[in-house]
């Protein structure tokens, strides 16, 4: 029967009943499904008030999957005699059956069986009673009744609009309805307001790069002005050399920075800039002894995969020494490095770091620890803690503590320093301007902000995407 048919006849049960009816009554008495009754009852209600229904619940005994079965079938253990010829049937043929092992059980309890293991074919299983009355099958109902269930259906009476036609409503008001006048005999199904619409298919930003947008925003607060960062292979020259760290430096290892293959050197660089660089390694210069060894242009040409955004760094500060008049600068960047890590549940091979650098006249520890109050507390993080600490291309150099009040400790949160005047005056920046710098990873933040515990479900191929659907905006306190 079609729906439009199931409505009609419910209409007609209605008009003729005496009150009203109920929708398990109607799907008993038309033999079908009680959903397909209730499919009715819905289409009928959104028709306006042809039908008033109410929900109502009954509550009854069902039998389970198993007591029908024995309803139908018998019991395990009449079934298992039942399956027994006079001339006995092997034990394991009677295992191969479903209810074979339940009801040997119970059979030989019964002493309606007997299992004889001197067979010269194996176990036997024979009968011993010529007949049984299967107990179990006629009280059923008292044994095997299952489940209290809970049946909802609907009492159904009149509306104040109750008709046995069905009336289709229009879903819209056409131009040709408006000029011939024919909406005024129309009916039409009423407007849900309420209903959401379909949310447009679009993209979503991933939990990180939400945080580095809130970064970035409060870099731009502070006056600075971002660094150009595309280009993640660099020249060894940039990434160690001209920041003053040694070609013997273990960072400058295979175990941890990745090199290239192809192509293997970098052949392009400020000749005479390169060329001090060489000498205050090698030689010293500017007050410094250097570091006394063999300097190699085969190992400042080597390409990798650059381990920091400090490189990018230098070849800006190399930029602004290059103008004829110093003028002091602000800059930032928020970009990918990479690293030959172990990888575990807070490291990974390449993640996020964000630099900020502020080059000016007679700049002292005591701005850089004014400018990293003002960043920090602009995160929402005021309780701070300053520690000596080593870099080749800073001195001093600081870590930065955090107070973290979930964990009830200290925690490090960046590092910091002062640009050595081994790396800034070969570059040809006046004597009286200092650069201050520090830097943090994006990865940690995003972390502790969407509590995310091991930084493989944040990136990779093990992110949950609908993560990245559902996480909100980010809001760093502040």
């Amino acid at each position: 029967m079609a729906d439009a048919g199931v409505a009609e006849t419910l209409l007609r049960r209605i008009e003729k009943a005496d009150g009203g009816v109920d929708s398990l009554d109607v799907a008993s008495s038309l033999g079908l499904d009680h959903q397909v009754v209730v499919g009715a009852v819905k289409s009928l209600q959104a028709l306006g008030d042809l039908i008033s229904a109410e929900q109502r619940s009954s509550k009854h005994w069902e039998l389970s999957e198993e007591g029908t079965e024995i309803a139908e079938q018998g019991s395990h253990e009449a079934r298992v005699f039942g399956s027994i010829p006079l001339d006995g049937l092997a034990q394991s043929e009677l295992m191969k059956l479903s209810f074979g092992k339940i009801g040997f059980s119970k059979a030989m309890s019964n002493k309606w069986i007997r299992l004889d293991k001197t067979h010269e074919g194996g176990p036997r299983i024979f009968r011993t009673v010529e007949s049984i009355q299967d107990q179990e099958k006629n009280c059923f109902g008292v044994i095997l009744v299952s489940v209290f269930r809970t049946v909802k259906s609907y009492w159904i009476t009149k509306g104040p609009s109750f008709s046995t036609t069905i009336t289709k409503q229009e879903t819209e008001l056409t131009p040709d309805m408006i000029a011939n006048g024919s909406w005024k005999e129309k009916k039409f199904k009423p407007y849900n307001f309420e209903a959401m619409g379909v949310a447009p298919d679009c993209g979503h930003l991933h939990p990180l790069m939400k945080v580095r947008t809130q970064f970035r925003q409060i870099f731009l607060e502070m006056g600075f002005s971002e660094m150009p960062t595309n280009n993640f292979i660099e020249s060894s020259f940039w990434n160690f050399d001209s920041l003053f760290q040694p070609q013997q430096h273990p960072a400058r290892d295979a175990h941890d920075t990745f090199f290239l293959s192809d192509p293997a050197l970098a052949h392009e660089f400020p000749q005479d800039y390169l060329e001090r660089v060489k000498k205050v390694h090698s030689e010293g210069g500017f007050g410094s002894q250097g570091y006394k060894y063999d300097w190699k242009i085969e190992e400042a040409q080597k390409n990798i995969l650059r381990t920091h955004t400090t490189a990018v760094s230098a070849r800006m500060l190399y930029k602004l020494a290059q103008q004829e008049k110093f003028t002091p600068v602000k800059y930032f960047s928020i970009d990918r490095v990479f690293r030959n890590e172990t990888l575990d549940a807070t490291h990974l091979a390449e993640f996020h770091q964000i630099e900020g650098v502020v080059a000016d006249y007679g700049l002292t520890l005591g701005d850089l620890i004014g400018i990293l109050y003002q960043f920090f507390t602009k995160l929402g993080i005021t309780k701070l803690r300053f520690k000596p600490a080593y870099n080749p291309y800073t001195e001093p150099s600081m870590e930065v503590f955090s107070y973290h009040e979930g964990l009830q400790k200290w925690v490090e949160v960046g590092n910091s320093g002062v640009f050595r005047p081994e790396m800034l005056l070969p570059m040809g920046l006046p004597e009286d301007v200092s650069v201050i710098a520090w830097g943090l990873s994006l990865e940690r933040p995003t972390m502790i902000k969407y509590g995310i515990n091991n930084i493989r479900e944040l990136v990779g191929h093990k992110v949950n995407l609908q993560m990245v659907y559902d996480s909100p905006m980010c809001r760093l306190e502040s």
